[in-house]
């Protein structure tokens, strides 16, 4: 359930911090949420893939600890981050 090459580039192109960036937390974040709610609705027609569950929740957990970095080393670029993608209250 790989994401679109031209979606994911959208993705990049929307959240990089310089010309050539993509491995940057924001990025990878972006990218790990678009899966995450593609997952989602994966799981909303096939509710027994419990393999592809497994996936998701390793999926959410890189996420959790890739947002835990970015909030320690610069809490600014995090609220933005998270406030932008639409995540957490």
């Amino acid at each position: 359930m790989a994401l679109a090459a031209a979606s994911k580039q959208q993705t990049i192109a929307k959240y990089k911090q310089s010309k050539s960036d993509t491995g940057s937390p924001e990025v990878q974040v972006a990218i790990l949420s678009q899966r995450i709610s593609q997952l989602q609705e994966h799981f909303n027609v096939h509710g027994k893939d419990h393999h592809s569950r497994r996936g998701l929740l390793s999926m959410v957990a890189r996420r959790r600890r890739l947002l835990k970095y970015l909030k320690s080393r610069n809490p600014e670029r995090y609220k933005n981050l998270i406030q932008s993608l639409g995540i957490r209250r």
